[in-house]
C-alpha cells in the first residue's frame, strides 16, 4: 500500500523492531530460567553480575559510536552514503583501543568473559551503522535473534550437565558470529571511494559528549545488578535479577522503535521539519505504550506466579516486580525522550541528564540495598528511571513544544503507516 502519511514506514519497521526485540526478551527470560532452576543462587548471581559487567564495559569502550555512525550516515543520504567508508573507520578504531584496554584492565574481574568485550562493542557498532543506511533487518535477525537463541541453547548444555564454569563461554560465544555477519553486511552496503576529508573530526565533534553519556548510559542499566551483587551478595542478586527481568521487555521495545526511528528523526529534525518529528514523536510513544502497558499491568498481576518460575526461593521478590511494572508504565508513557533529544543535537543535555540520573540511583542504591537488600536496589533504580525520562521530556518540550502524546495520536491508529 502506498505511504498516506509523513510516517509511513515507522508501523513496519517498529514492528520488525518490537518483533525482534520481543523475541530476545523472551529467551533472555528463558534463559534466567534456566540458570536459576540448574544452580545455586550463589551461582546464578555470580553468573549475573558477571554478565552485567561485561556488557557494562562494553557500553562504556563502545563510546557511543553507533548513534554517531547513525546521525553521519543518515545525513549523508543526499549525497548518496559518498564518503562514508571514512565514518565507519573513524568509528572503530578508537573503539577497539578502548575495549582491548577495558577487557585486559578488568580481566580480573571478568574473568572469562574479558575476550568477549571488544567482540560485544565492535559488534555492536558495526549493527548500528547498518541502520545508519536505513536497513533494520541485520539488527533484528542478529542481534534479537540469533544471539539470544544460540545464548539460551549453549546455557541449556551447560544446565544439563550440571557445568557452572561454562555459563560465561556460553553466554558470550555468540557475540563472535555477530560482529563477522555484521561487518560483512556493512561492507555491502558502504560505496566504494575515497574518505571525505574532516571525517574523523565531523563525526567525533558530534559522538564525542554522546561518548560520555553513552558510558553512562551503560552504567546506568547494568549497575543495579553489580551495586546489589556487591552490597548484598549474589544471591540478592540473583533474586534482584530475576524479578526485573521483565524489565528487559520495555527497554528492547523501546530500542526495536528508535532503531527503526532514529535516522528518520536526525533528517526530519536537520531539515528543520518540526511538525513531522512532532508526529514520529507521538506516533512512536502511542505504539510504544500499547505494546508495553499490557505487559507491565500483566506482570503485576501475576508476578507472584510467575517469580516461582524461577524456582521457589523467588516468589518473595514480588514487591520488586511492582515497583519495575509502575515504573515502566511511567516510563514509556513519556516515549523514546532521549533519542529525539539527542536526535535534535543536544548530546550535552543528554548526558547531565544521565549523570544526574546515575547520581540518584547511585545514591539510594548505597542507602537502601544494606537494609533493604534487592528491593532497595528496584527502588534506587526507579528514581534513576524517573529522572532520566522526566528531565529530557521538559527539555523538549521547552525548547521545541514536543509532548509525547497530541494530535498525532489518535491519528496513528486512524491512518495506515506502513509503505
Amino acid at each position: 500500500m502506498a505511504a498516506l502519511n509523513p510516517a509511513a514506514g515507522l508501523g513496519r519497521g517498529g514492528l520488525a523492531g518490537v518483533a525482534g526485540a520481543a523475541a530476545g526478551a523472551l529467551a533472555q527470560f528463558l534463559l534466567v530460567a534456566v540458570v536459576t532452576r540448574a544452580f545455586s543462587a550463589e551461582h546464578a548471581g555470580a553468573f549475573f553480575g558477571a554478565t552485567a559487567l561485561a556488557l557494562m564495559v562494553a557500553g562504556v569502550a563502545k563510546l557511543d559510536a553507533g548513534n554517531g555512525l547513525v546521525y553521519a550516515i543518515a545525513r549523508a543520504q543526499p549525497s548518496g552514503y559518498q564518503g562514508t567508508s571514512g565514518y565507519v573507520r573513524a568509528a572503530l578504531a578508537p573503539c577497539a583501543l578502548v575495549a582491548v584496554a577495558a577487557a585486559w584492565a578488568l580481566h580480573p574481574w571478568l574473568g572469562p568473559l574479558a575476550p568477549a568485550v571488544p567482540v560485544i562493542a565492535l559488534g555492536d557498532v558495526l549493527l548500528a551503522a547498518t541502520r545508519g543506511f536505513g536497513a533494520l533487518r541485520p539488527t533484528v535477525v542478529l542481534d534479537g535473534l540469533l544471539v539470544p537463541a544460540f545464548q539460551l541453547g549453549l546455557v541449556c548444555v551447560a544446565a544439563s550437565v550440571g557445568a557452572p564454569a561454562w555459563l560465561a563461554p556460553a553466554w558470550a560465544l555468540p557475540y563472535l558470529p555477530l560482529l563477522v555477519l555484521a561487518a560483512a553486511d556493512l561492507r555491502r552496503r558502504v560505496p566504494p571511494g575515497p574518505c571525505l576529508p574532516g571525517a574523523w573530526g565531523a563525526l567525533w565533534r558530534y559522538t564525542a559528549p554522546r561518548s560520555a553519556a553513552g558510558a553512562v548510559q551503560a552504567v546506568f542499566q547494568r549497575l543495579d545488578i553489580v551495586v546489589v551483587g556487591a552490597l548484598g551478595g549474589p544471591a540478592q542478586a540473583a533474586a534482584y535479577t530475576a524479578a526485573t527481568r521483565f524489565k528487559v521487555v520495555g527497554q528492547l521495545a523501546n530500542q526495536g522503535l528508535a532503531q527503526a526511528l532514529q535516522a528518520r528523526l536526525v533528517r526530519a529534525l536537520a531539515a528543520g521539519e518540526l511538525a513531522l518529528a512532532r508526529e514520529l514523536y507521538q506516533t512512536a510513544t502511542l505504539w510504544l505504550v500499547l505494546l508495553t502497558w499490557p505487559v507491565w499491568l500483566g506482570y503485576a498481576a501475576l508476578a507472584p506466579w510467575l517469580l516461582r518460575l524461577f524456582g521457589p526461593a523467588y516468589g518473595g521478590a514480588t514487591p520488586i516486580a511492582l515497583v519495575l511494572s509502575a515504573t515502566m508504565m511511567l516510563a514509556t508513557a513519556c516515549g523514546m525522550v532521549d533519542v529525539v533529544l539527542t536526535a535534535a543535537g543536544h548530546t550535552t543535555a543528554s548526558l547531565l541528564n544521565l549523570l544526574a540520573a546515575v547520581t540518584c540511583t547511585l545514591a539510594l542504591d548505597l542507602v537502601l540495598i544494606p537494609g533493604h537488600g534487592a528491593l532497595g536496589a528496584a527502588l534506587g533504580w526507579s528514581a534513576g528511571v524517573v529522572v532520566k525520562n522526566l528531565l529530557p521530556l521538559w527539555q523538549l518540550h521547552r525548547r521545541y513544544g514536543l509532548r509525547p502524546f497530541g494530535r498525532h495520536t489518535l491519528t496513528a491508529l486512524a491512518r495506515p503507516t506502513t509503505a
